[in-house]
């Protein structure tokens, strides 16, 4: 399988960013909203954490605050663990299993660019491993490139 980088893995995306000063709340209404499970927290183009749906449950709900005046500043993972655009899946799944992390951010120059996560990776792998059987079937079939041999 070819050493497939992120850009490969997870394509466009529109980033769903919140500040350190918005609310635990927001950042649970937008995981809502848009379906995931992570939202890159910035200061301007900074990354400056991530504050996750377990960042949520544990220190939040978990915690008895109240989410509408919990600060995010309180309750992300600040300067989070992150991978650039040229990372390879498997430094990506390398760095997310050595620190049990579910998302990576993918920041360029200090600027957000991206989120991986686990799913993401988990998809990239099948489909390699798909690709991978079908080429083997084929070549046990004797059928190459351009039809039988």
């Amino acid at each position: 399988m070819e050493q497939r980088r992120i850009p490969d893995i997870i394509g466009p995306q529109t980033l769903v960013t919140l500040t350190p000063r918005d609310c635990a709340h927001d950042a649970a209404q937008l995981m809502t909203t848009h379906r995931i499970s992570a939202i890159l927290v910035v200061e301007g183009d900074c990354l400056v954490g991530i504050c996750t749906e377990r960042d949520i449950v544990t220190r939040v709900v978990a915690a008895d605050r109240n989410p509408p005046t919990t600060p995010l500043a309180a309750v992300m993972t600040a300067d989070p663990d992150c991978v650039t655009p040229d990372a390879t899946l498997a430094e990506a799944w390398d760095r997310m299993s050595r620190g049990g992390y579910r998302h990576l951010p993918v920041v360029a120059d200090g600027s957000a660019v991206g989120i991986v996560s686990v799913r993401d990776l988990h998809a990239a792998v099948m489909a390699g491993l798909q690709a991978d059987l079908e080429e083997r079937d084929a070549f046990i079939a004797g059928i190459g490139p351009g039809g039988l041999n």
